[in-house]
């Protein structure tokens, strides 16, 4: 897996974001904006994704759009950024994020591990079939989550992505119940609209509040 470094190489705080070549090619100002909220020093190590609909997702599932089923890549994805992080001083916090199937992959990601200290979820697709039943019935191991979603991504006649606001509400309220320092964010706009901006929102946010006690 290629990866990329932006920021600090000594800052003690390291975020892990998954990626592709649209996220790649609006990095700069992600990572910008980032310092600009976030008040401080960071390394984001940009991990590139072969398969997005693949490696980003815990099991199979059929296509909901286009003709490309989804795989079950994520648990050997995750296990490739955990051996990322085996190089680090483990003193240093770790945050993982991403957008979209990425921000998912976050999301899941915290549930599986307690290296995380917060999950930076930007119009993550909680819309995946079997997700919500998965949080609902398994331990989060992480203080601090940040979810967001576009203010119209829940307006589309595709029938499984428009349960996206109910399920993130619904993400929410149960993270909230659970004791984790949790927001849910609305953007103006549809899923593809400032994702460096809304990316650079969920990393800032979590890097200020990670410090909550969890359940």
């Amino acid at each position: 897996m290629i990866r990329h470094l932006y920021g600090e190489k000594s800052s003690s705080r390291i975020l892990i974001q998954m990626v592709d070549d649209h996220d790649l090619s609006v990095m700069d100002s992600e990572v910008r904006l980032i310092r600009e909220m976030a008040g401080e020093d960071f390394l984001l190590i940009a991990m590139k994704v072969e398969s997005w609909n693949h490696d980003l997702t815990p099991w199979g599932a059929k296509a909901v759009f286009g003709s490309e089923d989804f795989g079950d890549g994520a648990e050997e994805t995750l296990k490739a950024v955990l051996d990322e992080l085996h190089s680090y001083d483990s003193r240093k916090k770790f945050y993982i994020g991403g957008y979209s199937l990425a921000g998912l992959f976050a999301l899941w990601s915290v549930y599986r591990t307690d290296v995380f200290s917060g999950a930076a979820c930007a119009s993550p697709s909680v819309w995946y079939p079997g997700f919500s039943d998965f949080a609902e019935n398994h331990e989060i191991h992480t203080g601090s989550v940040y979810l967001s979603l576009g203010d119209r991504e829940e307006k589309t006649r595709n029938s499984v992505m428009a349960t996206v606001g109910e399920k993130i509400r619904n993400t929410h309220a149960l993270l909230c119940g659970r004791g984790v320092s949790c927001t849910l964010e609305w953007n103006p706009g549809n899923h593809f609209r400032d994702p460096d901006l809304r990316t650079a929102k969920a990393f800032a946010w979590v890097m200020r509040n990670d410090g909550k006690e969890f359940i």
